[in-house]
């Protein structure tokens, strides 16, 4: 059995607040998910976009393949992720609200071994939104101390 993958974009859960969350199938080339099984991808500055209706990963890095012949794919190129179209028309319409946008959270492998995206429909945060994370969290981590200690 294969190690499963699990690439995950830290900066979304601190840059956006998340209002609803999908999981899409992703299209690759067999260099592609051999790459990714390797675990040489990033979505860290990634986000996505509909063209002619269907949904685009943008900007996502995913090597070349080591041992890659002339075949190999291009590192950072557009991937198109796969939903219902029921999904799809709302993505579409949410996204289509002022301030809305549609971020990667997480890049896996499930049980049977193929890649799938985890994206969520995100509202991007204020400043002083960050801030109150930044304290909630650094709160939360000092109560965990003192529960520890006891």
């Amino acid at each position: 059995m294969q190690k499963a993958i699990n690439i995950v974009n830290k900066r979304a859960k601190f840059d956006y607040e998340i209002i609803d969350k999908y999981d899409a199938g992703i299209v690759l080339t067999g260099t592609e998910i051999k790459s990714i099984r390797l675990g040489k991808a990033s979505i860290a500055e990634s986000f996505c976009e509909f063209h002619n209706n269907e949904l685009f990963v943008i900007n996502s890095n995913v090597e070349e393949y080591l041992y890659g012949t002339h075949y190999n794919h291009r590192a950072k190129s557009e991937r198109k992720l796969l939903l219902n179209k029921k999904e799809l028309r709302k993505l579409e319409k949410d996204s289509q609200n002022k301030g809305l946008t549609i971020v990667p959270l997480r890049l896996y492998t499930n049980e049977k071994g193929l890649a799938k995206i985890e994206i969520a429909l995100c509202r991007g945060k204020k400043n002083y939104d960050k801030r109150e994370t930044m304290k909630e969290r650094d709160t939360q981590r000092d109560l965990d101390r003192i529960k520890k200690s006891y």
